[in-house]
């Protein structure tokens, strides 16, 4: 049987939760008391929170944690990070409190420029076509003049437009490669909004030029977007030390442990298998913070991951030496990021953790996130060449697991307790929860009377 609905985005938000209840649930009224949960008691901060995106019937809660001791280019920070995976807050704050003793991290933003495309297919002429080009490219920026008034008053704008021949890889396909400065602004519909207009003006430029035939009058303009690959707006993360302070385990030598370190990054910059998994351990702390900032994880994660794929096989993003007996790791990441507009002047949680960071501007806050991915990095290949990765991330998710089993807190405090000493798994957990209620006083005089 069918259970599709015509004017779903019509009904009001109780109208769509009573119609989803009824159609996709066996206990309707559980599903809807659920949804109804994570409602906002405050009912002009549930409307903001409605309209953000369509057909909204609740929240959806992340862990707004934060992260400190955080010392970058000779400021404190901490840092708010939201995510729903265990260890990684406190993976953030270990390595952050490390090197804040040793210098804290430095970090610079390399370039911010972004880039947008006009993608049409032309047939003819790629002699005239360049010509035209070059005859219209004033009248393609003064097109936009009432766009980029006010970008430009921020000294952000457009930055150069060049017509680039791509028939090599696709018969007919030509492209307007735009670059921008946006500021402090994400600048995804500025972007857009100058390359819809480049697009009509280029078209309206080519329909009255005499020196096209007719058929290249009819450019056809395929679509007009802005890009999330932007390797020129980069920023350049690093932390240094002597390779005798490297390491605070006194059963760890700094030079053995400087070695392996090596040897993982190494590794992850040759071998994509590990490479994946090695920047997916950066990004645990960079997507954090984006979203935590309001900002376009999705954008960020597409962008990085091109990034690290540019020499032809997919690579580490962060990188290491050893030079005259000091120790440098580092990672340079391209990151749009914005601090005005969007969620950033919306969402209520999202304004506080700017305040929290100082209010940076969008290349302080590049630094601070490319920083946040480096300490992730560092703590996630200490364990990895140390103890190993599952020591200590099992036991940031043993509460995770206990909550699985309904445990009271009597059974959470004892667990912690027992867990100090002891390999943490899932089986493990169970097995150790069955046996206190096993043994609880109740059961044993339960058993006692039968």
């Amino acid at each position: 049987m069918s259970k599709g609905i015509s004017g779903f985005s019509k009904l009001s938000k109780d109208e769509k939760i009573g119609w989803i209840a009824e159609n996709y649930f066996s206990n309707p009224e559980g599903a809807a008391e659920l949804i109804r949960k994570y409602w906002n008691a405050d009912n002009a901060l549930q409307q903001l929170h409605d309209e953000f995106i369509e057909n909204t019937i609740t929240n959806f809660y992340l862990p707004l944690g934060v992260a400190p001791n955080f010392t970058i280019n000779g400021r404190d920070y901490i840092i708010p990070m939201a995510t729903e995976e265990s260890s990684v807050v406190a993976a953030a704050s270990k390595a952050a409190k490390f090197w804040s003793a040793r210098g804290g991290f430095k970090a610079t933003v390399m370039n911010t420029e972004k880039i947008g495309q006009v993608h049409f297919i032309y047939k003819g002429s790629a002699e005239k076509l360049h010509a035209f080009f070059d005859a219209i490219k004033p009248k393609l920026i003064s097109g936009t003049a009432s766009l980029t008034a006010n970008m430009q008053k921020r000294g952000g704008g457009i930055l150069d437009i060049q017509l680039r021949n791509k028939t090599a890889e696709l018969p007919g396909y030509f492209q307007l490669h735009a670059t921008f400065n946006t500021k402090d602004s994400m600048g995804a519909n500025f972007i857009n909004s100058c390359l819809e207009q480049f697009s009509k003006t280029l078209k309206e430029e080519a329909i009255g030029h005499d020196a096209f035939t007719q058929e290249e009058k009819n450019l056809q303009v395929v679509m007009s977007i802005l890009s999330n690959y932007v390797p020129n707006c980069t920023v350049r993360a690093e932390v240094s030390c002597p390779v005798n302070e490297l390491c605070e385990d006194k059963g760890i030598d700094p030079e053995e442990f400087a070695s392996k370190f090596l040897t993982a990054v190494w590794i992850a910059e040759i071998e994509p298998y590990r490479a994946v998994t090695h920047n997916k351990g950066i990004m645990n702390g960079i997507d954090a913070v984006v979203v935590a900032t309001g900002n376009d994880f999705r954008a960020v994660e597409a962008g990085v991951h091109a990034y690290a794929s540019r020499g032809g096989q997919y690579s580490s993003l962060s990188h290491a030496k050893i030079e005259d007996g000091i120790f440098t790791f580092w990672l340079e990441i391209p990151l749009a990021l914005g601090t005005v507009g969007g969620l950033t002047s919306l969402h209520p949680l999202v304004k506080l953790s700017h305040e929290m960071l100082g209010s940076p501007n969008a290349e302080e806050l590049m630094q601070i996130v490319a920083v946040a991915g480096l300490a992730q990095n560092f703590a996630a290949l200490r364990s990895l060449t140390t103890t190993g990765i599952q020591q200590g991330h099992m036991k940031m998710h043993l509460m995770n697991i206990l909550n699985q089993l309904q445990a009271s807190e009597s059974e959470k405090m004892q667990a912690v307790k027992h867990f100090e000493s002891n390999t943490v798994s899932h089986s493990a957990v169970n097995d150790y929860i069955n046996h206190l209620r096993n043994f609880h006083p109740a059961n044993l005089e339960k058993d006692f009377l039968q």
